[in-house]
């Protein structure tokens, strides 16, 4: 089983970035209950679960937390939980009874951790938003597309997921870690704006020491011309990071180009002619021939692959990169470990499938259960 084996964790329902760090923990060994509403929306309410990817390896229990018998029930739950994931904006929580401080009297030792775009304080924090908003407050916007266009979000990767799950699954685990020291838990606060942020450190620095300047004419913005995508005879695109010398001068000799022949590699004045040379080049063969001439060599090269591509790359393939669960494709837990190994526990739960099962392994007694069905707190 995976390294978290043995921790148990509440995830109050949400969307996007809360799932997503309940999944990670869930992937590598967590038992997670995902408290889920009575009157489910969105992908809960009607389309099929399995494709619900970032709800695998759950189990989930439909519980009112709107009533004072289903509050009372969380409480009881997180008596006996290791972490607790929720996602709401600031005081939503509070204002249930189910804040840090009720659940903290009940499970000292407990790690809460809270999932927001804006942060718990600060003057936006009640403000809605979403991912393009948090990383173009954070600056992670901004520099991202090709010089004299809009700047181009990069899906919603970069806060939601990489800035938001993310980081709250590592706060979590820091927390956990801290707490196998201290013995006491404590509250994980994480803002997208914050991780995204965190993300663009090296950035930060590139600016201020002056290696960074407009957008789509650095190295990683496609300004340079050993640092992009191009498209091919076909229609499609092969990607090109030939940063370093060595790489670089495989690049040329790949392409058939005489280094004699172009002026220093970090000429930033001639990236633009070059990457017009190139992009010529790469226009004379299919993204199949440019693979065959290139891939698996030091360029530093892949295609450019489709979702529906992808999980059949011969090297996806070979490292089981994508499994299938209950019908739908998807990625496998990642990273990976030498003796606890990772892996999906289930597929996607609909809501509320295992309330009595679920309930009753975390200690509901069925005379419970029964007075909480009668009272419409679970279901």
């Amino acid at each position: 089983m995976g390294p978290l084996e043995g921790l148990r964790i509440l995830e109050i329902v949400g969307i996007g970035p809360g799932p997503f760090a309940a999944m990670m923990l869930s992937d590598m060994g967590a038992e997670v209950l995902r408290v889920d509403r009575l009157q489910p929306s969105g992908i809960a309410s009607g389309q099929t679960p399995a494709f619900d990817i970032l709800s695998r390896g759950r189990r989930s229990a439909a519980v009112d937390l709107k009533q004072p018998d289903g509050v009372a029930l969380l409480l009881d739950l997180v008596e006996q939980a290791d972490a607790l994931i929720e996602g709401f904006r600031p005081g939503v929580m509070e204002r249930l009874g189910l804040g840090p401080e009720p659940c903290l009297a009940r499970n000292p030792r407990l790690v809460y951790g809270r999932m927001t775009g804006w942060g718990q304080e600060g003057p936006l924090a009640q403000a809605a938003g979403h991912d393009i908003n948090y990383i173009a407050l954070a600056g992670a916007l901004e520099p991202i597309g090709r010089q004299g266009q809009a700047p181009v979000p990069p899906l919603n990767l970069v806060g939601d997921f990489g800035g938001g799950g993310l980081m709250l699954a590592y706060g979590i685990v820091c927390a956990l870690l801290e707490r196998a020291r201290s013995g006491e838990g404590q509250v994980v606060d994480a803002a997208m704006v914050d991780g995204a942020a965190a993300l663009m450190a090296v950035f930060y620095g590139a600016q201020q020491s002056g290696y960074w300047s407009e957008r789509g004419t650095n190295m990683l913005d496609t300004g340079a011309h050993f640092y992009d995508v191009y498209e091919t005879a076909d229609g499609k695109y092969v990607s090109i990071g030939s940063i370093e010398p060595q790489f670089y001068a495989e690049l040329l000799e790949r392409l058939s180009i005489d280094p004699a022949e172009l002026p220093p590699q970090m000429d930033k004045t001639h990236w633009s002619e070059l990457k017009e040379r190139m992009a010529k080049l790469f226009k004379t063969r299919t993204r199949d021939e440019w693979c065959e001439r290139m891939e698996g060599s030091d360029v530093c090269f892949a295609p450019v692959l489709s979702l529906a591509e992808a999980p059949e790359h011969p090297h996806n393939v070979a490292r089981g990169t994508f499994v299938e669960l209950a019908g739908a494709r998807q990625p496998g837990p990642a990273p990976r470990f030498s003796r606890t190994r990772a892996q999906i526990a289930r597929p996607p739960a609909r809501p509320g499938e295992h309330t009595d099962e679920a309930l009753a392994d975390w200690g509901v007694d069925a005379a419970r259960l029964a007075r909480l069905r009668e009272a419409a707190a679970i279901a």
